[in-house]
């Protein structure tokens, strides 16, 4: 046994220190990962060019461009904050049921296909936003389309 009592450190550390005001300021978005990873493409596919400038802006400040690319990343939130209510005040139930059922599969993607079918659809019909995987080979059926998922516990790997 050791000698040496525990100690636990289990301080909230808070940062008050203001922004300046050039920044502007952004609300949390406020979803778990389920939701976010159930929404992703579609945050992709609308917020792209503001994705493009942030990473552009991390890329010329090599690294160290926390502070500098701040209103970049604000804009990206801002878009995915966007996004995410679109998806709820059009296509609730669908999301729900996808991303509830990543929740309760472990996030795989392809345990979920079914649900994922029928949000992609809602979501393109009524947003006009369409999932697309990106670099994915143009030859190939992209693997969120095929019928078979080899590794789903559906039955034997065809999903109906």
């Amino acid at each position: 046994m050791a000698a040496r009592q525990p100690r636990f450190n289990q301080a909230l550390l808070l940062d008050t220190t203001p922004l300046p005001s050039s920044i502007p300021p952004v609300a949390e978005i406020g979803a778990s990962s389920a939701p976010l990873l159930s929404a992703a493409y579609f945050i992709g596919a609308r917020c792209r060019p503001f994705n493009d400038d942030y990473m552009k802006c991390k890329t010329d400040a090599h690294g160290r461009g926390e502070f500098e690319c701040m209103r970049e990343g604000r804009k990206v939130t801002r878009c995915a904050a966007s996004v995410l209510e679109d998806i709820n005040r059009n296509c609730l139930d669908e999301f729900r049921r996808h991303w509830n059922c990543l929740e309760n599969n472990n996030q795989q993607l392809w345990q979920c296909r079914k649900h994922e079918w029928k949000l992609n659809g809602c979501v393109f019909d009524k947003l006009k936003l369409e999932k697309k995987i990106p670099d994915a080979p143009a030859n190939e059926t992209p693997v969120h389309l095929r019928k078979r998922q080899i590794y789903s516990h559906n039955e034997p790997g065809v999903i109906t």
